[in-house]
Formats: C-alpha cells, sequence, structure tokens
C-alpha cells in the first residue's frame, strides 16, 4: 500500500475518530498495516432517476480507494429509500413504491457507471439493503431500538428543528439511521463515506458495529458542492445543477459559466487534475474545467465537440434546434412533441419511450405519459432527449 495519502485527503472535510496519541488507529495506519482490501461503503438511496456532479463526489472518493487496491461496496438502499433519509428534511419524506425505487436504482448504477470500476475482480461489491433489511423480524427490530435514546435521536439536527418547531416526526423515521447503520454491520465495513449532512448515521454505524461484535468502521466526509449559481448548494429544484445525464453541449455551457470562486473547489472534487498546475487566467480554467468533465462522462471527442460547439455558436450550437412556430398545437402531450420534433417516428413510439424511461427534457427523466404542456413558453431553450442520442432543443 503507498503511504501517500493525497488521494485520501483531497476534498476531504474530516475522518472520524483521529487519533490523538500514537497508540490509537487513525484510517492511514489502518490503511499502512492492513494485509487485506478495506471494505470501503457508500450507500445511494434511489430516491429520485438522475444525479448531479454533487452526488458525483463521494462515487469519486469510492473510485480513489479503488485505484489504491480496497473494494467499494457500492449499498443501494432499495428497503430504506422506501422511507427516505431525514436528514435535512423540514418534513416527513414521501414513501416511494417498490416499482419506484427498482426503477432509480437501474438509472443510479447506469450514471455511475463511468466513475467506478465495474470490470476489476474484487473492486466493486454492488449491494441491495434489501438483502438483510426485509428478513428483520421484530426481535432483531427491537434490538437495533434498543442501542439509542429517544434523546440521543432527537439529536440528530433535523430532529432537534422539527421537535422545536412542532412539527410532526414519524416513529419509522428513526429507524432510518439505525437501518443505515445495520448497512455497515450487514457488509463488515471498515470505512463509510458520506456528505457532512451524514456524520449522525455515520456514527450509529460506528455504534452498531461495536453492539455487534465488529470493529468499528471509520467515516469519511466530504463536502456539499455548492451550485453554479456560486451560493446555494447544487440542486435540482433551484435550477443550479449539471446533471451527468446531460447533453455534453449542456454540461459544457453550465460548467465554463462557474464563478471564479468556486473553480478551485469544482476542480478539487470533480477532477484529478493537480491543482498547482492549472491556468492562472480564470476564462481558461473555466474551459478546462467544463472540458475535463465532460470527458470524463461522455469522451474525448464529445468534449472536444462542446469546446468547439462553444466557440462558434455557440452556446448551444452542438444540439439541433426544433421550432414550436411552426403550427406544432398547444395545449401539447409530450408524446405528440416527440413525434413532430422528428425524435419518434409517430405518437405510439413517443408514449412507448416515455413508459421505457428514455425521454428525459434537460436532463430530467419522464415517464408519465400523460404529460402535457399548455403553451410554447414553458419549453423555450429546453432539450428534449430520447435515449442517448437523439437531441432537440425546443424554440419558439
Amino acid at each position: 500500500m503507498t503511504q501517500d495519502f493525497s488521494w485520501l485527503h483531497r476534498g476531504t472535510v474530516e475522518i472520524f475518530p483521529q487519533s490523538n496519541d500514537a497508540e490509537s488507529e487513525s484510517l492511514e495506519k489502518r490503511l499502512v498495516t492492513t494485509n487485506r482490501p478495506l471494505r470501503v461503503k457508500l450507500g445511494i438511496d434511489p430516491t429520485g432517476a438522475d444525479i448531479h456532479l454533487g452526488h458525483s463526489i463521494p462515487v469519486r472518493k469510492l473510485r480513489a480507494f479503488q485505484d489504491a487496491g480496497h473494494t467499494a461496496v457500492l449499498i443501494i438502499g432499495d428497503f430504506t429509500a422506501r422511507i427516505g433519509d431525514p436528514t435535512g428534511k423540514s418534513e416527513v419524506r414521501r414513501q416511494l413504491s417498490e416499482a419506484d425505487v427498482k426503477h432509480n436504482a437501474q438509472t443510479y448504477l447506469d450514471q455511475v457507471r463511468p466513475i467506478l470500476d465495474f470490470d476489476t475482480p474484487g473492486r466493486l461489491e454492488v449491494r441491495y439493503n434489501s438483502e438483510w433489511l426485509s428478513q428483520l423480524n421484530l426481535g432483531k427490530v427491537l434490538e437495533l431500538l434498543s442501542t439509542m435514546t429517544v434523546g440521543q435521536m432527537l439529536a440528530k439536527e433535523g430532529f432537534a428543528e422539527r421537535y422545536k418547531k412542532e412539527n410532526p416526526i414519524f416513529i419509522h423515521e428513526f429507524l432510518y439511521p439505525l437501518m443505515q447503520g445495520y448497512d455497515s454491520v450487514a457488509v463488515e465495513a471498515d470505512v463509510e463515506l458520506g456528505g457532512t449532512d451524514q456524520k449522525f448515521n455515520i456514527a450509529v454505524g460506528r455504534d452498531l458495529q461495536r453492539h455487534f461484535g465488529q470493529k468499528p468502521q471509520f467515516g469519511l466526509l466530504l463536502p456539499i458542492l455548492i451550485g453554479t449559481d456560486g451560493v446555494q448548494k447544487m440542486s435540482k429544484s433551484l435550477s443550479n445543477y449539471v446533471g451527468l445525464s446531460e447533453h455534453p453541449a449542456q454540461k459544457y455551457q453550465k460548467l465554463q459559466g462557474v464563478p471564479d470562486n468556486l473553480l478551485s473547489q469544482y476542480f478539487e472534487l470533480l477532477t484529478n487534475l493537480p491543482l498547482e498546475k492549472l491556468p492562472e487566467n480564470p476564462r481558461d480554467r473555466q474551459m478546462l474545467l467544463a472540458w475535463e468533465v465532460v470527458k470524463q462522462y461522455n469522451g474525448e471527442t464529445a468534449a472536444n465537440e462542446a469546446k468547439e460547439a462553444a466557440k462558434s455558436g455557440g452556446k448551444e450550437g452542438a444540439v439541433p434546434e426544433f421550432s414550436l412556430a411552426g403550427g406544432t398545437q398547444f395545449p401539447a402531450k409530450l408524446a405528440y412533441l416527440l413525434n413532430v420534433s422528428g425524435l419518434c417516428k409517430s405518437t405510439g413510439e413517443g408514449k412507448r419511450k416515455i413508459q421505457e424511461g428514455g425521454v428525459r427534457l434537460d436532463g430530467d427523466r419522464i415517464t408519465d405519459v400523460d404529460t402535457i404542456f399548455e403553451q410554447p413558453s414553458e419549453l423555450h431553450g429546453r432539450v428534449l432527449q430520447v435515449g442517448k442520442n437523439k437531441f432537440v432543443r425546443l424554440v419558439n
């Protein structure tokens, strides 16, 4: 094992627990002294269909552990997603159906494939936590509940705020941190990765591992990515995100406009480029960032095409346009728009593509065949996509 831990600390906010003396074990010490690959856990709850660059940060760190010779354990929370992580939520989350979770899980795996090593034997385990959580009987659930007090659970930030404001907290929400923690027991994790908002849940995993006679895992916390607006965390609801499944030209367009004060963080968290060798000129940095990220997810050819389109276009030059002003009838169903725009041969084919999950609007998957748009202004400038290779930008 290499003792150069620059890959470990790059973009890392905190590793806990930290050793305070030579006798205590640190993660670095365990990495050096271990005679086996460590098992590094990352849990993903497929509560939505699509992933943005903010979600990619822990996945990229998981890949760094793979490259250092360790085993990535990617847990698809098909069971926990049906509850939803209450972290940071001011109200109870809508519980998803089993079909929703299954569909979302497959899209998540498709989107992280460019990041993780799926091919080298022994470097990746993909596990679904329904494998063990669905088998828990009431006795085991009571055992898990007995490891924490109500006071400890209410100390969790989101719960504390909701309790203070007298917003309802449902008993099943208390189970979420315990189930995430039990995932660590089930896979015998040595390290768990997560955002800074996951410290409580990761610490619960350490406590449960002790309870079940295992060596407690280390927690490695990563920052929450600020969105392209330079103000709030990256989020689809705030329209400041860059989606992994977006057209390369869209990715490039958004990333070349990242504010100067965020460029260093974006390079550190989203690329492997040496930070000391970046261009000095902010505009050159923006274009390098955009090219590098597009290359990671879509390949060098697509990155070059997006770059040239931005130069000559520019921003929107890589996506053919379809005018909605040429006789398109509104209100218009999405399946009809797929037909008249030439993305599908018929409205019937459009409906099938929607049902199959192959249709996206600005990177967001649409699965409701009855989706309707009242007027062209709702669609102006947005990219309609079928599959991986068919795109049009809708214009008035």
